[in-house]
């Protein structure tokens, strides 16, 4: 019998996308590419396509909550990434469960759009995640418009957005990819005070699952135990890389191809 040192496990918290974009799916093959082991929890199911979502079903708290004691009594989990939530009750769930962990570090991916656009939860359940998650996130990844709707800054840039997300959080990485520029600049803002600009050339067309794959990624790279300025410079790159040759088998968005394995290598 082969015996293998185990891979650290990321717990995931996210949605199902029926076509394999975006949540769990995602959390999964980026995980995969990081080395790692995704513990996924089901916390939402959805019915979208690669063009946009139509509509989605938050699961029960109890449903939830036994998915994730399930995996806590049975394995050591060495970071957390948090996808969709949709109501209020599940920000409550999900807090439960972080709470059990609290020396984990956590990923916030704050899903509050699909990459079409419609809607995955009100706007209340993005504020209530930034009182109650954010807090307890090492870091915190939205993208613009994710963070001018939890800043509540309608057309704030993305340093005025970041001075009142990290009021509620210890670092927030803002990535810049629904600009037009030539290049991204993705911004992550440090709980010392440090700015650190990431740039990459903008890529062609639009992506589905972008977010959950940059989220996922930098959760693997911290289970591993690499430094945070770090594991962002890791994830970044990676899921550009995953952007670069994503593939398109709908009639909608691309998909970002996370693996085979090699896409951990420049």
């Amino acid at each position: 019998m082969n015996t293998y040192t185990s891979r650290p496990s990321v717990l995931c918290l996210s949605g199902h996308d029926p076509v394999g974009g975006a949540g769990l799916q995602a959390d999964i093959e980026a995980l995969i590419a990081q080395n790692c082991h995704a513990t996924p929890v089901i916390t939402a199911l959805t019915i979208q396509d690669t063009v946009n979502v139509s509509d989605f079903k938050i699961l029960d708290h109890d449903w939830v909550l036994a998915q994730a004691q399930a995996i806590l009594q049975d394995l050591p989990v060495s970071a957390i990434k948090l996808g969709m939530l949709g109501s209020l009750e599940m920000v409550d769930t999900v807090a439960q469960i972080i709470q059990q962990l609290p020396d984990t570090p956590f990923v916030c991916d704050p899903v509050l759009r699909a990459g079409g656009g419609g809607a995955l939860g009100k706007d209340e359940v993005g504020y209530a995640l930034r009182t109650k998650l954010m807090p307890l996130a090492i870091i915190v990844t939205p993208n613009l418009p994710e963070a001018r709707i939890l800043a509540e800054l309608p057309n704030g840039s993305s340093d005025e957005c970041a001075q009142v997300l990290l009021k509620h959080c210890k670092n927030v990485l803002i990535t810049g990819g629904h600009g037009d520029e030539s290049e991204v600049h993705n911004r992550l803002y440090c709980a010392d005070g440090s700015t650190h600009t990431f740039t990459c050339a903008r890529l062609p067309g639009e992506y589905h699952g972008s977010g959950c794959t940059l989220a996922s990624a930098l959760a693997g790279r911290l289970a591993l135990g690499e430094e945070l300025i770090s594991a962002v410079n890791s994830a970044l790159n990676y899921t550009w890389r995953t952007l670069r040759d994503a593939e398109a088998p709908g009639r909608g968005q691309y998909i970002p191809r996370r693996l085979p394995l090699d896409f951990c290598r420049p």
